[in-house]
């Protein structure tokens, strides 16, 4: 079953959206003393902007508008008839992982798969996309640019949140979702918010904390 999810609608009106986002971004990354290549900065605003469009990342059905599931998303790739089919499909896959659990974390919660999940699978997603770049003259440009999305795909979460929170987009300060968030994945961010409400995240089995 897909997840429901509500629409976010237009997020920026009355302005340019890629002036706003390179704003929100570099300002994000630069709160969270995050080190992205430029390159992967441009890409990540290209991204929230592309997807500003709400019909590029739900879809209308008898239930409402919904998010297609990641797993489905991965069998289109796997099972793509060519190597160009196959990059937009992880790509989106990446994608739609990167933008869900940095911005809609919150829609996650008491569901089949958590925020963790979208992690793991979006940083394959890129790592899959890094190697077959790598094997393009023609794309090897871009094989930097996915590994740096693969390799730090929690701290860009962290920093999609900051974005998210700015734009409107949603935020949690609820304490015990920021808890959840912080056990499943170890994000520095919301331990940081957790200690502003007054709760030091504990250490334990928990707070796997991704370089």
């Amino acid at each position: 079953m897909p997840t429901s999810i509500h629409s976010p609608g237009t997020v920026i009106t009355g302005m340019d959206l890629r002036e706003h986002f390179r704003a929100t971004v570099t300002g994000a990354i630069a709160n969270q003393q995050v080190e992205i290549e430029e390159a992967t900065v441009f890409y990540l605003v290209n991204m929230l902007a592309y997807f500003a469009r709400a019909d590029r990342l739900f879809e209308e059905t008898p239930d409402g508008v919904v998010l297609r599931p990641l797993a489905l998303i991965y069998g289109r790739a796997i099972q793509a008839r060519s190597p160009a089919e196959r990059h937009r499909a992880f790509q989106h896959l990446g994608d739609v992982a990167l933008l869900v659990a940095g911005l809609f974390s919150e829609s996650l919660s008491r569901k089949v798969v958590d925020v963790d999940y979208y992690i793991a699978m979006g940083s394959t997603a890129y790592g899959c996309l890094s190697e077959e770049c790598r094997q393009s003259l023609r794309d090897q440009a871009f094989s930097a640019i996915f590994a740096e999305l693969s390799r730090k795909f929690l701290l860009l979460v962290d920093v999609l949140a900051e974005v998210g929170e700015h734009s409107r987009l949603g935020a949690s300060n609820d304490l015990m979702r920021l808890y959840e968030i912080w056990a499943r994945t170890g994000s520095t961010r919301a331990a940081g918010k957790l200690r502003s409400l007054g709760v030091e995240p504990v250490p334990g089995n928990f707070g796997r904390r991704r370089n």
